[in-house]
């Protein structure tokens, strides 16, 4: 059944739709698990994916559907939302659908955005598990990301404190000669605090540890979510923990987690990580939980282990990218693909008539005010002025050989009009089209959207990366640039582009992936630029090393890794029954 998606607030749906929430016993029977698969943790659980993928091994994968977006305004324009109607319209039509979503950051949750639940009918739950840590994944990334931070900074206060002859006898350590001015990693916390994006540490007397400038980012931009997302089994996520690059010593050479002797107990904080969470949506269709958000700053992706469960499982996989089509998507594309050795079928565009509207010219959108009337009311010149930002992002999915399904999103003050102007843009740059409702009605309203997705994946794809691997870290990222972003080339500056010839000149960063870091609010480095500009050229200003994950980060513009409170926070409206112990107020 359907909820009155216009006047209950989410957490009111999730609570109704948990009475017959499927618990972790009934996952055994309705997907075929054995016993000894489902690992269960309170009314939910997690899946041992090494037991099903190996049990499963000869099956063949079923179609793999990611779900993607046009440039966002600062509200999202519901990639979840559409993911899981997608699942619940699959649902509707009888195939075996499943799909894997990211874990949402307590950071949004928090603040304005909220939390990456979905909405309205087409929501996974239960939500208040989900919104407010799950199973633990995140803690324990923040547990094994700053121990790591811990045992740097007291190796540096070791090292100051005694001599060699003393480091050796007392502490059984060497001297790493950490230089303090190059240390790259900071510590994280899983919210949006601006007040740690630049700290002192180590203020205080000889055992007070070691003073130097340090930072905060938020936890989901954290390199052990990044390795998550990538690692293919325990062991793989121990190695690479282990070869997380922490600092510089003073002749230049990388000092690591394995150099502190740290990686292995930060992998014994991420063990239980490694195996997918299991949840479901508001029509009980099964849905995995796995790796972070935020892939402006971030691999942003549910993780290959996910996927590669979720395609045993299910005939129809639907997973998720971040943010919009020159992020998310890309680095679907040429990084996680790259990664997995899987080829998607199927890409859905997600497009809204609000965020069209601001391309073509409508008033500035700000998360925690009011809308202006123009997002509310019929106005066909904005949306077709902003079908350009659309159509771009269809262009940039067909480089990758992949026709696009491009899913109006639905919201109940959208007109017939607006959404046949959509439709028309759409279909003349060659995307097929679907309107869909899963918001207000759930499954049933999104019975297009599902229909247009499975002959979408009846075609033949031609997948091909961007780039190849043996390109330069420059020259990808002025063809990330050019072909993705719209620009007309790269600027760096003088030290990005030093540290970008050194890591080209040295081998063992030759077949690092290239992750940019870069607004989420625009084509361009500037979030105030909407639309499609034009005649701009993208700044890069550092290249963060994730050795352990493999990437190189090359950063664009003024983007912080620790995004910011507002002034409206979601946590004032956050509450808890003191007599039941239930949660109100999420989004």
């Amino acid at each position: 059944m359907a909820y009155d998606a216009v006047n209950m607030a989410d957490w009111q749906i999730s609570e109704a739709a948990e009475t017959n929430m499927p618990l972790p016993e009934d996952w055994i029977e309705k997907l075929g698990l054995k016993k000894e698969e489902v690992l269960p943790m309170g009314r939910l659980a997690k899946l041992d994916f090494l037991k099903i993928i190996d049990r499963l091994k000869d099956k063949p994968d079923g179609k793999y559907i990611e779900v993607t977006a046009i440039t966002p305004t600062p509200l999202g324009e519901g990639k979840s939302t559409t993911s899981v109607g997608l699942m619940e319209g699959l649902g509707k039509r009888g195939v075996n659908v499943g799909g894997a979503l990211r874990q949402p950051s307590g950071g949004p949750t928090m603040n304005v955005k909220g939390t990456a639940a979905g909405g309205g009918n087409s929501l996974l739950i239960p939500m208040t598990e989900f919104s407010l840590g799950l199973t633990g994944d995140i803690n324990d990334i923040m547990n094994a990301h700053n121990l790591a931070m811990v045992a740097l900074t007291s190796r540096m206060q070791h090292e100051r404190n005694y001599n060699d002859e003393q480091l050796a006898r007392l502490t059984g350590m060497r001297r790493l000669d950490i230089d303090p001015t190059r240390v790259e990693m900071g510590w994280i916390i899983d919210f949006c605090a601006q007040a740690l994006r630049n700290i002192v540490i180590g203020m205080g007397g000889r055992y007070d540890g070691f003073t130097m400038q340090s930072k905060f980012g938020i936890a989901v931009g954290s390199e052990c979510m990044a390795i998550l997302a990538v690692a293919k089994d325990l062991a793989d996520l121990k190695e690479r923990l282990n070869n997380i690059t922490v600092a510089f010593d003073k002749s230049g050479k990388p000092v690591t987690t394995g150099d502190l002797e740290v990686g292995n107990a930060m992998a014994a904080f991420m063990r239980n990580t490694i195996n997918p969470t299991m949840m479901c949506t508001a029509e009980y269709q099964p849905c995995m939980v796995h790796a972070g958000p935020f892939a402006n700053i971030a691999v942003g992706q549910s993780s290959i282990i996910a996927d590669r469960v979720g395609l045993k499982l299910f005939d129809y996989h639907v997973t998720e990218s971040g943010f919009a089509a020159d992020i998310g998507f890309e680095k679907f594309w040429n990084v996680k693909c790259r990664f997995s050795g899987l080829k998607p079928h199927v890409s859905v565009l997600t497009s809204t008539i609000r965020a069209l509207k601001m391309h073509g010219g409508g008033p500035k959108v700000v998360a925690g005010k009011a809308m202006p009337d123009e997002y509310t009311r019929e106005n066909l010149k904005l949306v077709e002025d902003g079908c350009e930002n659309m159509v771009h992002m269809i262009n940039v999915i067909r480089k990758s050989g992949i026709n696009p399904v491009v899913c109006i999103n639905r919201f109940y003050t959208d007109t017939d009009a607006e959404c046949a102007i959509v439709r028309k843009a759409a279909e003349a740059a060659g995307a097929r089209c679907a309107e869909s409702k899963h918001w207000e009605k759930g499954g049933d309203g999104s019975l297009e959207f599902a229909d247009a997705v499975i002959d979408a994946c009846k075609d033949e794809s031609d997948f091909k990366f961007l780039y190849p691997l043996e390109m330069k870290l420059r020259d990808r990222v002025d063809t990330i640039a050019r072909e993705v972003y719209g620009a007309d080339g790269v600027d760096w500056q003088p030290e990005a582009e030093a540290k970008a010839k050194m890591l080209e000149d040295d081998p063992k960063y030759a077949d690092f992936a290239t992750m940019m870091v870069k607004s989420h609010l625009s084509l361009t480095h500037d979030p105030v630029l909407k639309g499609v500009p034009k005649g701009w050229r993208l700044p890069i200003r550092d290249v963060l090393i994730y050795s352990g994950a493999k990437f190189l980060c090359p950063c664009a513009g003024t983007i912080s890794l620790m995004p910011g409170t507002s002034s409206n926070p979601a946590f004032r409206r956050i509450d808890v029954d003191s007599d039941t112990g239930k949660v109100s107020g999420l989004f």
